[in-house]
């Protein structure tokens, strides 16, 4: 089994490649300098490596025969401005929608490239314990569901060889030192939608003229809930958030538009073309009930079904167990999370298995959850127990 010991100077390595990254963060499908930092860490490594998916980084590091596997992190962050007051806070800004916004790590992203690295270094330097192939993906844009499909798009593994297995991991608030990871279905579907309604428009003391958008989108709204709520059956799992409701510029006008837009969380297939199909259905029908213009639904963006396999995660999960003990691995139910990571594997139709280690610090009942202005990770454990995580279930698969 390959040591997933570090060392004082590999550990302080490994901190101040947290931190830089954490500082530096870009936005999705931005990731320039964060790209060719990657570069230059795998160049210090001896790695070999190409560019893959606009900003995005793959490293291939051959051993003989032996099994093939591939292991992913996410580099992007997020328009979020940093609260956490530490002092290696983001301070950085991006361009989105053609506006300047600030940008942070309020995903963990910086730990899991951090981790990656820190995994591939510690792996290269103990080249006679193993044989096999890793491919190690330096992913972007998770955060649009971008990322995985611009890297097949553009030839991932044509360029790269085949693996055996997919792998990755994320940052989550449990507690630090801790794995969780659940098997088949992991992580829901995600869908988005843009609906676009359509009125008349009239003065506000004359309604009689107007067919009101407004109007329409609550029942729109109202409506919408009654899906989760008596079409799906109670043991299945949906969700339909509205997350914006947009009409009008003043209080005396029935405007002539209003646009909603839309999220979808399913665990299955069949309950996601139900879910979607009586989105539709009500969209359509209240427009028809309010005498307005059909809508335009368009899709924004969607999250594959994150799959876990069963016979190889278990496999990943005893080697996680012996590496860290059976009392720090830990199976749990689905998340309603979603992760654009699945398609990687589902493109070329090959196993995969992902896991959450844990960042919060022990004792802490309510720590700052993913996406929040203060998520940050305590440092130690949870930086090290992704390396060790990483190293134990790469070593499963090509370990001597």
């Amino acid at each position: 089994m390959l040591n997933s010991t570090l060392s004082q100077v590999a550990t302080d390595k490994m901190i101040a490649t947290y931190r830089h990254l954490h500082q530096n963060p870009e936005l999705s499908m931005q990731e320039h300098k964060t790209q060719e930092f990657i570069e230059a860490e795998l160049d210090d490594i001896g790695l070999e490596h190409f560019r893959c998916g606009g900003t995005g980084v793959v490293a291939i590091d051959k051993y003989g025969d032996g099994p093939l596997v591939a292991f992913r992190a996410d580099t992007d962050a997020l328009p979020i401005k940093e609260a956490t007051g530490v002092e290696y806070a983001s301070e950085s800004t991006g361009e989105l929608g053609g506006a300047t916004v600030p940008v942070m790590h309020g995903c963990g992203h910086d730990s899991h490239v951090t981790a990656a690295l820190t995994s591939a270094r510690l792996i290269h330097e103990q080249a006679d314990a193993w044989a096999g192939t890793i491919v190690w993906i330096f992913q972007p844009a998770e955060e649009t569901a971008e990322g995985s499909r611009a890297m097949v798009d553009d030839g991932l593994w044509d360029k790269a060889p085949k693996p055996d297995i997919v792998m990755g991991q994320h940052v989550f608030p449990f507690e630090s030192g801790t794995i969780n990871y659940t098997l088949n279905a992991a992580m829901a579907a995600a869908d988005s939608l843009k609906i676009a309604l359509y009125g008349e428009q009239s003065h506000g003391s004359q309604p009689q003229d107007s067919i009101d958008p407004i109007v329409l989108g609550a029942h729109i709204v109202t409506r919408l809930q009654t899906i989760v709520g008596r079409e799906i059956a109670p043991l299945d799992s949906a969700v339909v958030t509205v997350g914006t409701f947009n009409a009008g510029l003043k209080e005396n006008i029935i405007p002539d538009r209003a646009e909603l837009k839309l999220n979808i969380r399913t665990l299955t297939p069949d309950v996601r073309e139900h879910v979607l199909a009586s989105i539709t259905r009500i969209v359509n029908a209240e427009a028809e009930a309010s005498g307005a213009p059909q809508p335009d639904i368009e899709e924004m963006y969607t999250f594959p079904q994150l799959k876990n396999d069963a016979e190889e995660g278990a496999k990943v999960a005893a080697a996680l167990r012996a590496e860290l003990g059976d009392a720090n691995v830990i199976e749990t139910p689905p998340l309603m999370g979603s992760e654009d990571f699945g398609h990687l594997a589902e493109a070329i139709d090959v196993p995969s298995m992902f896991w959450f280690f844990g960042g919060a610090a022990a004792g802490d009942d309510n720590p700052a959850k993913n996406h929040s202005p203060r998520f940050l990770p305590v440092e130690d454990p949870t930086l090290v127990t992704g390396v060790r995580a990483c190293v134990a279930a790469i070593g499963a698969y090509v370990s001597k």
